[in-house]
């Protein structure tokens, strides 16, 4: 797992700065998503008539994932523009816009838990969910590390 740590880490620190180039976003998140795909093959145990509809049901999950990951790294940079004039209202709408992600990153795991269990059992679907929920709790962090508190740079 410290090799996912690390992997997501890096990620984070590519992203967390980068402009908000789509280009640049869909290689990083391309790149991301190969290793990703190998760390959850060794992880998820799959019986072998079932890896077909496993990986078509990752597949979606994944593509939906990325989209949320977009809406991650527009917020960062909304944030990095904004942190030195954040004003009541920008902090509230930067904080809501938060929540909101956070909330549907968590609904997308959980719902494709319940696709998973239901295509291929509860084993491989809970491995799954364990998985996500370490990666994203790992790249929640590490865009904390990251990032200033609000007020944290001001005179």
């Amino acid at each position: 797992m410290k090799h996912l740590l690390f992997i997501a880490a890096l990620f984070i620190s590519s992203i967390s700065f980068a402009q908000s180039n789509n280009e640049e976003i869909d290689l990083v998140q391309s790149l991301w998503g190969m290793e990703k795909k190998d760390i959850v093959s060794q992880f998820v145990t799959v019986d072998a008539a079932s890896k077909t509809e496993f990986w078509k049901l990752y597949d979606a999950y994944e593509m939906e994932r990325k989209a949320l990951g977009k809406e991650r790294i527009g917020l960062l940079n909304k944030y990095a523009e904004n942190y030195m004039t954040l004003n009541d209202d920008m902090t509230n709408e930067i904080i809501t816009e938060m929540v909101s992600l956070g909330a549907k990153t968590d609904k997308l795991a959980a719902t494709y838990y319940g696709k998973i269990k239901k295509a291929v059992g509860v084993k491989p679907a809970a491995q799954f969910f364990q998985l996500e929920s370490y990666i994203n709790s790992s790249i929640r962090a590490a865009i904390l590390e990251e990032i200033p508190f609000i007020g944290e740079l001001e005179d």
